[in-house]
């Protein structure tokens, strides 16, 4: 049987894995380049940037292997914490700069989050 709030939790992170990987590191990728950062700093930068992309590939994996074999649901759980994590720390980016709270991400790994817990 599966589990469709891991499923949407799973499709969520991996339509965040695409747009951020493929969308929005060609954006990020120009931003860099044309900094004044040195270029260890820049790659450096983009690597961080695509950790990310990473992650949210894993954590689509995962989610998706929880709602078919539901006796692992354990491992769901730090798949949670990071994305509440990272909607919090979101929301501190916020307050010192607005712009951050245009991006998506808060709401993003706060639905991810929402959706695995449900899950399991």
């Amino acid at each position: 049987m599966y589990n469709w709030f891991l499923i949407s939790s799973a499709i969520l992170s991996f339509l965040g894995m695409v747009f951020h990987g493929l969308i929005g590191g060609k954006m990020y990728q120009t931003n860099i380049n044309k900094s004044n950062l040195e270029p260890l700093g820049k790659t450096l930068s983009m690597f961080s940037w695509q950790f990310h992309t990473i992650f949210l590939f894993v954590a689509a994996c995962t989610l998706i292997y929880i709602a078919t074999n539901p006796e692992f649901a354990i491992a769901a759980y730090p798949i949670i914490y990071m994305n509440i994590l990272g909607a919090i720390y979101f929301l501190f980016l916020g307050i010192g700069n607005r712009e951050v709270l245009k991006m998506p991400g808060a709401i993003l790994m706060g639905a991810t989050a929402l959706l695995a817990w449900l899950g399991i």
